[in-house]
């Protein structure tokens, strides 16, 4: 970031403003360099304010919450990152129709264990899946047959021409671990967000959640990773296709595909961006020479890569 720009963000956050930060420490994957500047937010309001005043600079930035299902580049992130930890969760209980109303720097794991103490059915199915609230709106997140689409009733967020705004779930017109977000990028930064649930059994609530915690350590590897690497093709598991194309526990570096599953690709220490981008890129063409199926990336690539590919959001 050129010296002017500093100057200014230092003078608009004189005592916040964090500078050349190793996202390493901000990522669920423990990969990734520095950021110019980065702002660590609190609550929803200070996030708005925070985006407002830097589009008002017309200085770029991108928002991280718990820095799952992202890749940042070894470069880094050229401008400023937000990093949201905006995390109050209120339960509405009063109404016939129960809600959870949380910010969207809120755990998944933490909304769905406070909705089942209280006896909330309906995302049993979000209690192990890692990442923010946010996040898994941004991409529609799911496990165990549920997802986002199926919770979501309302979304606030501010957009950079409009101001503070709230969208209902249909305008975000929701698709296999996607979303409009996702697609098409408007400049937004997300705030809060309103789920539906259900009264329930609060023993029962708990024994799925139990039960789905289980399935999950059995099933995946433990590690740092960014979750699931590729998106599932119609009709197929990535990991299974990635198993079936030889590449189960391949290296480069410090990179390894999971032996566990093959769609979670495992930081062992001090793992370079780059050996994880050679594993996506092995894993793609291998997959499409044996297989003949192209897979998707699920995770994002965000920061200062040689070549565009992905947008710098998360």
């Amino acid at each position: 970031m050129d010296p002017t720009s500093l100057s200014r963000l230092r003078t608009q956050f004189p005592k916040r403003l964090q500078e050349n930060i190793p996202l390493s420490g901000y990522t669920a994957a423990r990969i990734g360099g520095p950021a110019d500047a980065l702002l660590v937010l609190r609550s929803a309001e200070e996030l708005a304010l925070a985006a407002q005043a830097l589009w008002e600079l017309d200085l770029p930035f991108v928002v991280l919450g718990s820095g799952s299902n992202v890749l940042v580049s070894d470069r880094g992130v050229r401008g400023v990152v937000l990093v949201n930890r905006a995390r109050l969760v209120r339960l509405e209980t009063y109404a016939a129709s129960p809600r959870v109303a949380a910010e969207c720097g809120a755990t998944l794991n933490d909304i769905a264990h406070r909705a089942a103490r209280a006896g909330f059915t309906g995302l049993e199915w979000a209690a192990s899946v890692p990442g923010t609230l946010g996040g898994a709106v941004y991409g529609n997140a799911g496990a165990f047959g549920g997802d986002m689409a199926g919770n979501l009733i309302s979304l606030d967020l501010v957009h950079r021409q409009a101001g503070r705004q709230t969208w209902s779930k249909e305008r975000l017109a929701y698709g296999y671990r996607t979303s409009l977000l996702k697609r098409e990028h408007p400049p937004v930064v997300l705030l809060s967000a309103c789920l539906a649930v259900e009264h329930g059994d609060r023993a029962a609530i708990l024994k799925k959640q139990r039960e789905f915690s289980a399935q999950r350590r059995s099933s995946q590897p433990a590690g740092a990773s960014l979750g699931s690497m590729f998106k599932n093709p119609p009709g197929e598991f990535a990991g299974r296709l990635i198993e079936q194309a030889g590449l189960k526990g391949t290296r480069i570096g410090n990179a390894e595909i999971s032996p566990v599953h093959a769609n979670f690709f495992i930081n062992h220490g001090q793992t370079r961006a780059a050996d994880i981008q050679a594993l996506i890129e092995l894993a793609r063409t291998t997959v499409a020479a044996k297989s003949g199926f192209q897979l998707d990336l699920e995770v994002e690539l965000i920061g200062d890569w040689e070549e565009r590919h992905g947008d710098q959001r998360a």
